[in-house]
């Protein structure tokens, strides 16, 4: 693959910055709280919501089929074109259907049931482009500024979600016609922010796969040459480094999403909070992602991404126990939830930033998208067992119900950072020597004169 230019790398990072705010707006709008509410409003079961979750995780085992085609391809740029876009026009049906609702009177369950229909079929596309994509951003981006910049991108993301999720729940319930029809009308917002993505993408510079394949290779051989004259201090090759990173990620999208899914559902369903309560709550946690991204970034390049990834995610898998004895009375929802989410967000945005960049290292260099989508195939089928199986042990309400569930979770995300242990990264540091910076009392050698010593040997 030809060298790309300064000049062409900085405008394709900026191009995907903007392509980030707009895949955002309609992300949040196909998915998250605002699909949370509109189901809910059709009276869909907990387990029906678990099944939305877990969708976007069980199509990723097409990931590695995706990766497969985008490696037989010239361009990245337009396969990813011709991947996402009829994939968002797709939800245009779904407009289509709650229009003809207004007039035609549907039942709210078969409504419920196109609605996984068709987030089914849309994430079974849009899986074929996920590895595609990560690869081309994996070429643009220089390593030594991964952590940085995709800091900087998800912040912008962040604040997309701050700001406008509030404002379109916020819209979706004053609608005139109902929450029900507020939510087409928003979705059609959506799929134009989507197609806005597509031509945010066809601003930044193509990769050829075919080419980069061949550079691939050419490292490769080129570092098993500097291995055989001149042997890397880390023990084990390359594959058995990706295969216990491949496992903690099966386990560690397991145990997350045995609870994550069914946060927004206590406070709608169990706790009756209202839905504005609650996309303000999503944009709090957008902000502390906003807040941290950044700082994350430039500390995973400084000390590594595995240390990080170590340490807050012991912080992470003790998060939900503090859901344990909330309620809907004053103080829980004044101040300890938007305290939760803050620390939900600002957590959860080391675990996403630095697990995205550990992969880039990680992944052998020929065929990176291959690998790329193997690992979220590896992670869509952990994260849909855990939804699938929350869904199910939140019907359980003699066994705790959902704050049950947020136990168990606990003790999962807390098994499965032991996986990560085991994960060896280069130019990171030890968890040692992070610990040793990280203390505030550092031993001090005090001088002793020497005539001194010689009197006290007297």
């Amino acid at each position: 693959m030809p060298q790309l230019e300064k000049q062409a790398i900085r405008s394709s990072l900026k191009a995907s910055s903007w392509d980030g705010v707009f895949a955002a707006i309609f992300t949040s709008i196909t998915g998250g709280v605002l699909l949370s509410n509109f189901l809910l409003q059709l009276g869909a079961s907990p387990i029906e919501i678990g099944m939305v979750s877990s969708v976007p995780m069980v199509v990723n085992l097409l990931q590695p089929v995706g990766a497969y085609l985008s490696e037989r391809t010239t361009s990245r740029r337009w396969y990813g074109i011709w991947i996402y876009a009829p994939a968002r026009l797709l939800w245009l049906v779904l407009v289509l259907i709650i229009a003809w609702n207004c007039w035609h009177h549907i039942e709210s369950h078969t409504l419920v049931i196109l609605t996984l229909v068709m987030v089914l079929i849309t994430n079974l596309m849009g899986a074929f482009g996920s590895a595609s994509w990560l690869s081309w951003m994996a070429a643009l981006v220089p390593q030594k500024l991964r952590g940085r910049y995709f800091g900087v991108r998800n912040s912008a993301t962040s604040l997309t979600n701050l700001i406008g999720v509030p404002l379109m729940g916020l819209g979706i319930s004053v609608f005139p016609g109902g929450t029900i029809q507020g939510y087409s009308l928003f979705l059609l917002l959506g799929v134009v922010a989507g197609l806005m993505s597509l031509g945010c993408q066809l601003q930044m510079a193509d990769v050829n796969p075919q080419q980069q394949a061949v550079l691939g290779n050419n490292q490769s051989l080129s570092a098993t040459k500097i291995k055989d004259s001149n042997p890397p201090p880390l023990t084990g090759s390359v594959e058995p480094n990706f295969l216990r990173f491949m496992f903690y990620v099966m386990c560690w999208a397991f145990a997350v999403n045995v609870s994550a899914p069914f946060f927004n559902l206590y406070l709608l369903d169990n706790l009756g909070i209202d839905v504005r309560w609650v996309t303000i709550y999503s944009s709090l946690m957008a902000g502390a992602s906003l807040l941290m991204l950044v700082v994350w970034g430039k500390l995973a390049d400084r000390i590594g991404n595995r240390p990080v990834l170590v340490l807050v995610g012991i912080l992470v898998a003790l998060t939900p126990l503090l859901w344990l004895g909330t309620g809907s009375n004053f103080v829980c929802v004044w101040v300890w939830f938007p305290l939760l989410h803050l620390l939900m967000g600002g957590t959860n945005a080391a675990i996403d930033l630095c697990n995205n960049n550990l992969l880039m290292v990680v992944a052998p260099k020929n065929n990176q998208a291959s690998y790329f989508g193997t690992v979220a195939a590896v992670a869509g089928v952990g994260g849909a067992l855990g939804t699938t199986a929350g869904g199910f042990l939140a019907e359980f309400v003699e066994y705790g119900g959902l704050l049950g569930l947020f136990a168990l979770s606990s003790v999962l995300r807390l098994a499965a950072l032991l996986p990560m242990m085991l994960v060896q990264e280069k130019r990171s540091q030890t968890l040692i020597q992070v610990m040793r910076s990280l203390l505030p009392i550092k031993p001090q050698f005090v001088p002793i004169p020497t005539l001194q010593l010689v009197s006290r040997s007297k």
